[in-house]
């Protein structure tokens, strides 16, 4: 390491097909030092990583009986307090919720949209000229796009994968798109997410290990060309985003070590962890992210994408997970199903058709102590939306309570037993 003024240059490895050339990581919060300095290098044999620090990690308390963490990220958006769950807004919207009840009742400090649906709907030129999605929302706070791997797997019948990318149908109109690890970078700059991700992709469950091998592996020289068109490619807006790579490897822990150590070299400000909750049984997701989190560095956020019910939360923040999203809360939430501290409530069941106490006396957002279980009931079996709107607030508000109660006990230390009596009591169906 040594030092150019405010310039910090660290030598790393060199990156995938570029082992002829020497390779720094840089940081600065000079812009014109780092446009100096890439026109500079690039007219060498050098290949320039730029990073600008534009995530601030805090870790500030351990849980002593557990590897759980409390922390803080801050980016131009505003400071998250982790653990933290994130709302998924897959088409600018978390479904069924007004922007202020987000803000004003469910409190989220971040929430998640994704790629691949809004490239395909609004379209990334319409994101653009609102000025990104933030504004185009009206959604101040932060947010975290996926890179729409996930999606791209979720098409299986109609989509191909190959090492340039992958070619896909849109499910909206039976179109043709490809998807690249450059292309993607480019939509992500234009919606203007907080913090971007790789693209990668994710493997099925059950998935052999040479797939997954081969699969890893095709993820690791994405993410070498995710990083080099993103070094190319500028911000879209007058805020700076943040990039994380993602951990594959299906259930296999020699492939999922080898893939933390990989993500973990490329020096990223925050690391994700992709391909679980698509099946596998819980244990399995313990041990895929126990094995991870030993490898991956303890001073960057840790975001186990998709999981997942209440219980997985609490058992992944014990492993040392920061972040978290899932459609679960709300996509539950519209089939009539609540969670509650004390185990869930499928409000579709006759015993609560007379029962006129509060929806959750606990009152983690308005709708908690302003209806009845007796009315809530009554909504959906008269299939009134303001049902489902309804259980949606509530199991979002919930599921906010619950990792920001997870934050609370790391930091007196009286997690690993608050979180070993909330296992048992959630796990039980009213």
């Amino acid at each position: 390491m040594f030092l150019l003024g405010s310039l910090t240059v660290v030598k790393i490895r060199p990156l995938c097909g570029l082992h002829n050339l020497s390779c720094y990581y840089l940081s600065t919060n000079s812009h014109f030092i780092l446009h100096l300095l890439k026109w500079i290098l690039h007219r060498g044999l050098v290949y320039l990583r730029l990073d600008l620090y534009t995530l601030k990690f805090n870790l500030s308390h351990k849980d002593p009986q557990s590897k759980a963490r409390a922390a803080t990220l801050q980016t131009d958006h505003g400071i998250i307090e982790t653990p933290i769950f994130m709302p998924v807004g897959t088409v600018a919207s978390v479904k069924g919720v007004h922007q202020r009840e987000l803000k004003e009742e469910i409190k989220p400090d971040i929430i998640l949209g994704n790629t691949y649906h809004l490239y395909l709907r609004p379209k990334t030129d319409i994101l653009e000229k609102a000025g990104g999605l933030h504004k185009f929302m009206g959604w101040d706070k932060n947010i975290l796009t996926d890179s729409g791997g996930y999606q791209v797997y979720s098409l299986s019948s109609n989509r191909k994968i190959k090492e340039e990318g992958v070619k896909f149908k849109s499910h909206i109109d039976g179109s043709y798109h490809v998807f690249t690890p450059e292309n993607v970078m480019e939509i992500q700059r234009k919606i203007g997410a907080d913090i971007i991700m790789a693209f990668d992709e994710c493997t099925p469950y059950p998935c052999d290990y040479s797939y997954a091998k081969r699969s890893m592996h095709m993820t690791h020289r994405w993410l070498d060309r995710c990083m080099t068109h993103l070094d190319k490619t500028p911000y879209t807006y007058d805020y700076k985003q943040t990039f994380f790579p993602i951990v594959q490897g299906s259930t296999y822990k020699d492939l999922r070590r080898q893939s933390a150590e990989f993500i973990a070299s490329v020096g990223a400000q925050g690391n994700a962890i992709g391909g679980l909750s698509v099946g596998e049984p819980a244990d399995e997701m313990y041990a895929m992210t126990e094995v991870v989190c030993e490898v991956l560095p303890e001073d960057k956020p840790r975001y186990l994408m998709g999981v997942g019910t209440p219980i997985n939360i609490l058992e992944n923040i014990a492993l040392g997970i920061d972040m978290f999203d899932c459609v679960m809360p709300t996509r539950n939430a519209r089939n009539g199903m609540l969670f509650t501290a004390h185990g869930t409530i499928n409000i579709k069941n006759k015993k609560w058709e007379a029962d006129f106490s509060a929806l959750d006396e606990m009152g983690h957002t308005f709708v908690d102590t302003e209806y009845s279980k007796a009315y809530l009931r009554h909504l959906f079996a008269a299939n009134e939306y303001l049902g489902k709107q309804i259980a949606t607030i509530h199991n979002l508000g919930f599921y906010m309570w619950l990792v920001r109660t997870a934050r609370e006990k790391i930091i007196t230390g009286e997690f690993a037993a608050w979180k070993a009596m909330m296992v048992v009591q959630m796990d039980k169906r009213l």
